[in-house]
């Protein structure tokens, strides 16, 4: 398989996809950010070479590179939409349920035609539409479709760029730097200055340090 290959199979059958992705799952601190993207295939594909490389997993690129490929991937989107699910909401929904919800967000923001959901991972999001729309869910979708790939590079754009408002109010967790992952520094910062709003509490370890701080806990 090709990259762009599942996007190419999905129009030859006459569907055309949305890819969606999440970022933010593993943290212990911020939301959860998800980004659904339509893409112009014609216009994605005339792109340079240099320009479609670039245009893959997030993880896998420097924030120089994301911010370099975000003005390619904008002009050939037809439709982009971003959304998230609150800390309360993950401590209360678990990660899982709770990037659902923020997918789901992101879904009915989207404008424009779409009849296939490509979801990044081994899972369909439950209800994702009022309507009755086609899913396949892509194990390692970030690197075989664009229009995941592409939601992966926005999505992590706008979660840094959250996270960097958040360090501003709290300047001693780091957040600028870690953004919300459990990092040596980050644990550190937590047990000499405390828990904030925006730790989540079902995560460790945070919830362990709940039960010598007075902060409530999911169940």
């Amino acid at each position: 398989m090709k990259r762009g290959d599942p996007e190419r199979a999905a129009l030859a059958r006459g569907q055309y996809p949305v890819g969606i992705d999440e970022v933010g799952r593993g943290c212990i601190a911020g939301p959860v950010v998800t980004t659904a993207v339509v893409l112009d295939y014609d216009k994605l594909f005339a792109l340079p070479d240099k320009s479609l490389h670039l245009i893959r997993d997030s993880k896998s690129l420097s924030p120089r590179q994301r911010a370099g490929v975000l003005p390619a991937i904008e002009s050939v989107a037809l439709s982009i939409a971003t959304a998230s699910a609150s800390v309360a909401e993950i401590d209360q929904a678990g990660i899982l349920g709770a990037t659902f919800i923020a997918m789901r967000r992101a879904l009915a923001s989207i404008e424009g035609h779409f009849d296939l959901i490509l979801v990044d991972g081994n899972q369909e999001i439950p209800d994702p539409t009022k309507g009755d729309v086609a899913q396949q869910a892509i194990v390692k979708g970030d690197h075989w479709c664009f229009a995941i790939a592409a939601a992966s590079i926005i999505a992590k754009e706008s979660r840094d760029r959250f996270m960097q408002q958040i360090a501003r109010k709290f300047p001693a967790y780091g957040f600028e730097k870690h953004v919300g992952y459990g990092t040596k520094e980050h644990i550190q910062n937590l047990k000499v200055h405390g828990i904030t709003e925006w730790h989540r509490r079902g995560f460790e370890p945070v919830r362990s340090m709940c039960a010598t701080q007075n902060c409530s806990v999911p169940g």
